[in-house]
């Protein structure tokens, strides 16, 4: 996605286990190291709004396209309880989508996605 789009797109990779009522970080990627879990809770709440009520298939996404900063852009379902979050902590997916290299940076997202269709994580 980096190389399409010609710089960083996202900076912050998160890999969560969601339970029903409480999720656990397996990984994360991303300059926050020593704050990203305090604010968890807080930074993903824009995209979990866009989320809410999709019943969303292994290898679905979606962004938030006015969270800026600490506020989570995108999300992706792994496998039953496994989701992937992304940000890119100095702008919002408006702004990264009035790039024209957006177009480009999203075959590597998809394709991301579709390999989580075709092998879930369990």
């Amino acid at each position: 996605m980096n190389t399409a789009y010609n710089k960083i797109l996202f900076d912050e990779w998160i890999l969560v286990k969601v339970r029903t009522e409480e999720g656990c970080i397996l990984s994360y990627e991303g300059p926050r190291r020593d704050v990203y879990q305090k604010r968890f809770k807080t930074d993903i709440a824009p995209l979990t709004v866009e989320m809410q009520g999709r019943k969303m298939a292994v290898g679905d996404f979606e962004f938030a396209p006015n969270a800026h900063g600490a506020f989570f852009d995108a999300g992706m379902r792994l496998g039953p309880a496994a989701y992937l979050f992304c940000n890119n902590t100095s702008k919002s997916m408006t702004e990264l989508r009035q790039d024209p290299l957006w177009l480009a940076a999203q075959k590597p997202f998809l394709d991301l996605a579709n390999k989580f269709r075709e092998d879930p994580v369990e």
